[in-house]
Order: structure tokens, then C-alpha cells, then sequence
């Protein structure tokens, strides 16, 4: 039976780093760490949304609902 052995984390980080230059270039590796941040600020504008089209006393009603 083969063990597995894990990378640190540094380790981790620079080979995937690595790896995604060398397959994607360095333009669309950069593109590539910036998806998550379109990501969050996407959802960030949904919650904005979504407040603001909240009922708070019908929604306060429901969560503490006794």
C-alpha cells in the first residue's frame, strides 16, 4: 500500500502557481486569480438587491418567529 504524502502549503501554492503559468501564460493566469473577486462582488450586488426589495418586519416576523 502507497502512503500519500502531502505538500506544504508554500509548496502547494508555488507549484499551482507554476503549473497555471505555464499552461495558461501569464495573462490568463492573472485572469484566472481575479475571477473569484468578479465572483464576490457579483454577489455582493445581488444581496444589495435583495435588501432592498426586503419586507423587514414580514422578514424579522419569520426568522424570530417564536
Amino acid at each position: 500500500m502507497k502512503v500519500a504524502q502531502y505538500m506544504d502549503d508554500k509548496m502547494l501554492i508555488e507549484k499551482g502557481v507554476d503549473a497555471l503559468l505555464e499552461k495558461l501564460g501569464p495573462i490568463d493566469a492573472i485572469r484566472f486569480f481575479n475571477l473569484s473577486k468578479s465572483a464576490r462582488i457579483d454577489s455582493v450586488k445581488w444581496h444589495r438587491d435583495w435588501q432592498s426589495k426586503l419586507d423587514r418586519n414580514q422578514f424579522y416576523d419569520e426568522v424570530f418567529r417564536i
